[in-house]
């Protein structure tokens, strides 16, 4: 059961080419959002599809992967797990994020 506790599997697509930051230990960054759909009829019967934005980030030879072969509209699968932060910004505002560190992907079509 461990292996549920904080698991996030998402297929969708690709909103904008991901984004790869290197750092000095020459670990690498990517982060990238995707756009998974859910349609369903309302009370009319119209068929109505809502669409729900994820933050992701990956991390080390993933990132690599990533920015080297993934691209905007591209359909993903993908495993991992939802992470929380915050911080104070300029103004003084206290802001939150939510995303998902990825574990695994596959890449299902371009």
């Amino acid at each position: 059961m461990n292996s549920l506790r904080n698991s996030v599997r998402l297929v969708g697509n690709l909103g904008m080419d991901p984004e790869v930051k290197s750092f000095d230990n020459n670990k690498q960054l990517a982060r990238f959002s995707i756009a998974t759909n859910e349609t369903y009829k309302n009370d009319k019967g119209e068929r109505i599809t809502e669409t729900q934005w994820h933050n992701l980030i990956a991390w080390g030879s993933q990132a690599k992967f990533i920015g080297d072969y993934l691209k905007k509209g591209d359909e993903v699968a993908i495993e991992g797990k939802l992470t929380n932060k915050n911080w104070v910004d300029k103004d003084g505002v206290k802001r939150y994020a939510t995303e998902v560190v990825v574990n695994d992907f596959i890449k299902l079509k371009s």
